[in-house]
C-alpha cells in the first residue's frame, strides 16, 4: 500500500465526500417537502462518515484511526437506513437503487480497510521511529 500524507488522498475519504454530497441533494428535497428532520440528518450523518475517516486519520496511530473507521462505517450503515427512510416518503417517486449501493460499497469499504490495518505490523506514523542521520569523517 501506498504512503498516504494527507486523509484528502484516501480514496474512501474521496468516496464519503462525493456521498456527503448526493446526500445535499436529497436533505434539499427534503426541506422543500417540510421533512427537516430527516433532512438535517441525511446531511449530519454524511458529514459524520466522511469527518470521521478525517479524524482518525489525523490521530496518525493506527489503532485510533481504525476506531474512528468503525464510527464511520457506523455512519455508512446510519445514512443507508435513513436513504431508505428517505425513499419511503410520498415525496420521491423513485428509488435511487445507485446511491444505496454506493453507501453499501464504501462500508464495505472501510471494513476492508480495517481489517488491512488491524493486520499490519505498522502502528501508525506517530510511532514511527525518528531517522537518525550518521555522518561519516574520512581521515586525510
Amino acid at each position: 500500500m501506498a504512503t498516504i500524507n494527507r486523509f484528502e488522498d484516501l480514496e474512501i475519504w474521496q468516496e464519503a465526500r462525493e456521498i456527503a454530497k448526493a446526500s445535499y441533494s436529497l436533505s434539499l428535497i427534503a426541506y422543500g417537502n417540510h421533512d427537516f428532520e430527516l433532512a438535517n440528518a441525511l446531511t449530519k450523518t454524511s458529514g459524520s462518515v466522511m469527518d470521521n475517516i478525517a479524524e482518525g486519520f489525523g490521530r496518525e496511530g493506527n489503532r485510533e484511526f481504525v476506531q474512528f473507521l468503525s464510527i464511520s462505517k457506523g455512519s455508512c450503515a446510519e445514512l443507508k437506513s435513513q436513504c431508505i427512510r428517505f425513499y419511503d416518503r410520498p415525496y420521491i417517486q423513485e428509488e435511487d437503487k445507485s446511491y444505496i449501493l454506493q453507501i453499501q460499497k464504501l462500508y464495505n469499504r472501510i471494513g476492508g480497510l480495517m481489517k488491512y490495518i488491524k493486520q499490519s505490523n505498522i502502528k501508525g506514523h506517530k510511532f514511527k521511529e525518528p531517522e537518525i542521520q550518521i555522518f561519516r569523517f574520512e581521515r586525510d
